[in-house]
């Protein structure tokens, strides 16, 4: 087996009404940059809360056969996507991993690569449903062909799943999350089987209870035996004073320690009481990393080379006003703190809620003494959050590196690829307005931001007029091409009256939408493919109250879509407005004519190519 150096998030073997015009006008936004840093963006509508990781990861096999960077989000429409990178072959896809979610931001993906290098990708609702969700990938490090939608069960109300392999235990899998009594809970699992099933072989376990009602914790791992999590004794909005603690977890005891190895608890034996007092300070020193008076908030925990803890932490003052940043180091016998900036206050763009929301820091997971802070900076666009790199030497001393400048908006949220070697990709980031962090109709433009990265993948080609045969606007009739690869894009006006039945067929082949759970199917001949996802999105939360309380409102119908069918290679992939939706082996496909059903309205466009078109091909066309 092979475990990358700096292998901590996973192990691997030989391994998408009321405020729509809003909402639209959040789309359109561009960007234009002018910093010392290049800039890309990576997804047009995306966003992430800080608490749920890894929300990217990158993954090279010691075969050499995989090298790809996976990077999820959710958009405003209620849509978990994510966008995979591969550095081998240079081709970019975005996929459609769950249509109609709650649209929070706290319900982004996270990602493992398993032993057998299948991915798997975790999602929740907002601490409002006792279950996780998950969909595993059928190919070894390829997203763009899911497995289906399954559920991990709870008792409790769960949101922020972590997952971890250790190599000392590579047949099962570990989740952390906020679970039970909203406090950070722990299970151990079997690794998924060929059809994606897992079991809880072990717990949830609550690690440890707080005094204040929901502790927030960040996660880390060596990557073998421990886990290790930094959390505070509250959220901080209501909590002051609010400390940050430090422990590990040994996967082999299940343990909890203090940062120098001192046994705490036994999970599932005992609960350790985590209190803000001086008592609890006499009585776990090396438990603490700062016993503030004020409002401690963190955004990241990890491990330096030596495998003591470094701490990317916030400090917010009495009235929510002033954040400092801090880094904060175990050097073996105390923990040291370096103060880097002031923060301002809260990043985002409503002034009433959320006051503890700070810009943003990441920590380096190769260069763990190097962080990436946004802060609010004057520049020709006024106060603007830009990136800066701060970089603290053994004395504690902080050099500054300004990494973005003069932006149009706020970037916030950083986040770096963890075990990406020798990737270029590494920043990532959110650039944009923020309004909230769940869509209602208090807020519809919710986190109206994209997703932006320090280096550009090399594109596809884009040539929209090689091997184009079809061009035409309310066509009649279609003739696919009779070669080893085709494809279709079709723009087509739906009737939402009727929103069930067959959008298209070509002879054996049929690709509709069953009406009762509207989503979509592919068929051929006797063999259904039925989609995950429903033809439709979330924006019906736009006319409701802000909250999360576990309701399913119907979803918002589509009056239009753009529908893109490409064949190659006996695959035959749909993509539904530019993003992966289906992908289904035909390896007998020979269909010559292709007619249009009921359930369209009016054809807006068609084109026809006798050959493969590439993602950024497909996302040209459903952007035009």
């Amino acid at each position: 087996m092979f475990f990358p150096k700096n292998y901590r998030n996973y192990f691997a073997g030989t391994f998408y009404l009321l405020g729509l015009l809003l909402l639209f006008s959040c789309q359109s936004q561009k960007s234009k940059f002018t910093g010392p840093v290049d800039r890309y963006e990576l997804a047009k509508e995306g966003a992430w809360c800080w608490f749920a990781d890894p929300r990217a990861l990158h993954y090279e096999n010691e075969a050499g056969t995989i090298n790809k960077t996976y990077i999820g989000y959710i958009d405003i429409h209620g849509n978990i996507k994510a966008s995979q990178y591969d550095f081998k072959t240079g081709e970019a896809q975005e996929v459609l991993v769950r249509s109609w979610f709650q649209p929070d931001d706290h319900d982004n993906p996270t990602f493992l690569v398993l032993p057998d290098e299948r991915v798997m990708i975790f999602y929740s609702r907002h601490t409002d449903e006792p279950c996780f969700y998950y969909r595993v990938s059928k190919k070894p490090g390829d997203i763009t062909d899911l497995g289906p939608e399954l559920k991990i069960e709870t008792q409790n109300n769960t949101t922020y799943p972590s997952p971890f392999i250790l190599s000392d235990d590579p047949d099962h899998f570990y989740l952390c999350w906020r679970g039970i009594g909203w406090h950070p809970t722990i299970a151990r699992l079997s690794l998924p089987d060929p059809e994606g099933k897992v079991e809880v072989v072990w717990g949830p376990e609550q690690i440890l209870q707080s005094t204040a009602s929901r502790p927030y914790a960040k996660y880390t791992s060596n990557g073998k035996d421990k886990i290790y999590l930094a959390y505070t004794t509250g959220h901080p909005d209501p909590t002051m004073p609010n400390w940050l603690y430090f422990n590990s977890i040994d996967i082999h005891t299940m343990e909890l320690k203090d940062v120098a190895g001192k046994v705490i608890s036994k999970l599932g034996e005992e609960l350790h009481h985590v209190a803000a007092t001086p008592e609890y300070k006499t009585e776990q020193p090396n438990a603490v990393v700062d016993g503030t008076e004020l409002r401690d908030w963190l955004w990241q925990v990890e491990l330096d080379k030596d495998e003591n803890p470094v701490i990317a932490m916030v400090q917010i003052n009495e009235d929510k006003s002033s954040h400092d940043y801090y880094y904060a180091r175990w050097t073996g016998s105390e923990w040291q703190k370096t103060f880097l900036t002031n923060a301002g206050g809260h990043f985002h763009q409503s002034p009433d809620i959320e006051k503890c929301y700070s810009g943003g820091m990441a920590i380096d997971d190769q260069n763990t003494n190097e962080l990436y802070c946004s802060v609010p900076v004057d520049g020709k666009q006024g106060k603007v959050y830009e990136l800066i790199k701060y970089t603290i030497d053994e004395q504690g001393q902080v050099e500054t590196d300004t990494l973005t400048k003069d932006s149009e908006r706020n970037n916030v949220r950083p986040y770096i690829i963890p075990n990406r070697n020798n990737s270029p990709l590494k920043l990532t980031w959110m650039y944009g307005n923020y309004y909230d962090w769940i869509v209602s109709k208090e807020r519809p433009l919710g986190y109206c931001t994209s997703i932006y990265a320090d280096y550009q993948l090399k594109r596809e080609t884009v040539d929209l007029t090689s091997g184009l045969t079809f061009n035409e606007t309310a066509p009649k009739t279609f003739e696919i091409p009779q070669t080893e690869e085709f494809s279709v894009f079709l723009d087509l006006e739906l009737d939402t009256a009727a929103y069930s039945g067959e959008l298209l067929s070509a002879g054996k082949l049929a690709y509709g939408l069953e009406g009762e759970s509207m989503k979509t199917y592919l068929r051929f001949g006797e063999q259904i493919y039925r989609s995950n996802n429903v033809l439709g999105n979330s924006d019906r939360w736009t006319a409701r109250s802000r909250g999360t309380n576990g309701q399913w409102y119907a979803p918002t119908k589509y009056p239009s879509v753009q529908a893109t069918l490409v064949y190659s290679k006996g695959e035959l992939t749909v993509y539904v407005n530019g993003l992966v939706d289906q992908l289904v082996s035909l390896p007998e496909f020979n269909e010559q004519q292709l007619s249009l059903d009921a359930m369209v309205r009016r054809i807006k466009g068609c084109k026809i190519y006798n050959r493969k078109l590439n993602y950024t091909e497909i996302s040209t066309l459903s952007e035009n």
